[in-house]
C-alpha cells in the first residue's frame, strides 16, 4: 500500500494512525475529521472541563512532536461524502478528492436529539464545541437542569451540573438507568447514587415536548407532568456516523458491519470504534476504541484477517464521587452476588462493592463501585477465561443479527 486513509479524527483515528506507523507502514497517510479540532479526549467533557476542573489543553490527545512523528496529512473541518472503494477515492464535502489503498473507517457517532429540541438552552454533550456551549450556559448562575436520559452520558452530566449547584432532574425512559449494562439488580444500586447526590431521578417517563419560544422553559412528559428548565442535556444515546458511506459497497446495520478481525466486506477497508460492529457487536467505550485499531492495522496491511479483536469488553463511568468500573459480558438470567462490600438504603456503603455476574458456574462480568483493586484482579481472571474460548473470525455477513 501507497496510501492509506484513517476517515475521522477521533480517538480511534489516532490509534489506528499510530498502529499504521507502528506497524512498519512508511507510506503516505491521510486523517480527514469533520471537527475543526485535532484528536481530544471525549470522557472528560461531561466530568472535569464541564466542570471547569480541566482546560482544553488537558484534552488534546497529540503534540507538536507526535504530529511530525506520525507525517501525516491532516485534512480537517470537512467531512467525508462519500466512499468509492472500487475505485479506491474518499470524496469530499468541499469537492476534494483522496486516492487511497485503504482506509481505516473511525467516523464514530453522532448523538441523537429529540425531535424539536432547536430552542435555545438545549444541548447535547458529544463533542469539544457542544462542551464548551453547555459549560458556558452553566456559568451564568443557577439553572433548573433536566438531564433527559439516564445513561452514562446523562449520568455524569447530571453529576456534575449537580457539582456545579444546579437544581437537577434526570428523566429516563426505562424503569431504572442502566438497566441494559448492569441489569435490574445493580441498575438499582446504581439509581441510589442519584438521590444520593441530590438529583431528583424520573424514571419510566418519556419526553413528549419541549416548552418555549425562543429558549426553553419547560420539558412536559407524556404522563402530563411538566418539568421547568432553563437547561435540557439530551443524553439519549448516538447514531453511528455512516451516512456517507451509503452508496459504497460496504454492509451497514447499526454501523459497518466487520468480522472479528474489523475487516469490512472489502478486505482494503476495515472499520474502528463507535462507528464498527465487530463480530456482530458495536462497543461505545474508551477502550474497545483504543483496542481494536491495532488488530485492524494488522489485517489491512496484511489484506486479510490474520488477527481477531477477542478482548473482554471493559468500561467505566464516574458519578457523585463514586466511580464505576464493568467487565464481561452481561446476560439476561444471570445470577448477581455481590461478594465484597454492601448495600445500605439501596446504595453501596462506605467503600463500595464488587459484585459478580455469574453463569452455569463461572464469573460472566464483574462490576465494582469503588473497589479498584479486587476489579482489576477479576478482570484479569475474565481475560484468562476468554483466552481459554477464543472467538473464531467468521465473514462479515455472519455479522448481521
Amino acid at each position: 500500500m501507497r496510501t492509506v486513509t484513517v476517515v475521522g479524527a477521533s480517538l480511534s483515528g489516532l490509534y489506528a494512525a499510530r498502529e499504521l506507523r507502528a506497524q512498519g507502514f512508511d507510506g503516505r497517510l491521510v486523517i480527514v475529521g469533520d471537527e475543526p479540532h485535532r484528536p481530544y479526549d471525549r470522557p472528560p467533557l461531561s466530568k472535569d472541563y464541564l466542570t471547569g476542573r480541566a482546560d482544553e489543553g488537558l484534552l488534546a490527545l497529540t503534540d507538536a512532536e507526535e504530529g511530525a512523528d506520525l507525517d501525516a496529512e491532516w485534512l480537517l473541518g470537512v467531512r467525508a461524502r462519500a466512499l468509492d472503494a472500487r475505485g479506491r477515492t474518499v470524496l469530499l464535502d468541499d469537492g476534494r478528492t483522496v486516492s487511497t489503498d485503504g482506509v481505516v473507517v473511525a467516523t464514530g457517532a453522532s448523538a441523537r436529539r429529540l425531535t424539536a429540541d432547536r430552542l435555545d438552552g438545549v444541548h447535547t454533550l458529544r463533542t469539544l464545541d457542544d462542551a464548551r456551549a453547555l459549560r458556558a450556559e452553566l456559568t451564568r448562575g443557577p439553572r433548573r437542569v433536566v438531564v433527559v436520559g439516564g445513561g452514562f452520558i446523562g449520568a455524569e452530566t447530571a453529576s456534575s451540573c449537580a457539582a456545579l449547584g444546579h437544581d437537577v432532574t434526570v428523566v429516563e425512559a426505562a424503569p431504572l438507568p442502566l438497566v441494559p449494562q448492569l441489569g435490574p439488580e445493580m441498575a438499582a444500586v446504581c439509581a441510589a447514587l442519584h438521590r444520593r447526590g441530590g438529583v431528583a431521578l424520573v424514571t419510566g417517563a418519556s419526553v413528549a415536548a419541549l416548552h418555549g419560544t425562543a429558549a426553553v422553559t419547560a420539558v412536559a412528559l407524556a404522563d402530563g407532568r411538566t418539568l421547568p428548565a432553563d437547561v435540557v442535556v439530551v443524553g439519549i444515546g448516538a447514531t453511528p456516523n455512516t451516512a456517507w458511506l451509503a452508496s459504497s459497497a460496504l454492509v451497514l446495520n447499526d454501523g459497518v458491519l466487520c468480522d472479528d478481525g474489523c475487516v469490512t466486506s472489502l478486505p482494503q477497508v476495515v472499520a474502528v470504534g463507535d462507528v464498527a460492529r465487530v463480530g456482530g457487536t458495536r462497543a461505545e467505550h474508551w477502550t474497545s476504541a483504543t483496542q481494536q485499531p491495532q488488530v485492524a492495522v494488522t489485517n489491512l496491511l496484511a489484506g486479510r484477517t490474520v488477527r481477531s479483536a477477542s478482548a473482554v469488553p471493559y468500561f467505566w463511568s464516574d458519578q457523585y464521587g463514586a466511580r464505576l468500573q464493568f467487565a464481561g459480558r452481561r446476560r439476561e438470567g444471570d445470577t448477581v452476588r455481590v461478594t465484597e462490600g454492601e448495600i445500605a438504603g439501596g446504595a453501596p456503603t462506605e467503600g463500595g462493592l464488587l459484585a459478580r455476574y455469574e453463569r452455569d458456574g463461572r464469573t460472566a462480568a464483574v462490576l465494582a463501585v469503588d473497589r479498584p483493586r479486587p476489579f482489576m484482579r477479576a478482570r484479569r481472571e475474565l481475560a484468562r477465561q476468554s483466552q481459554g474460548m477464543p472467538r473464531t473470525a467468521g465473514a462479515v455477513r455472519s455479522a448481521v443479527p
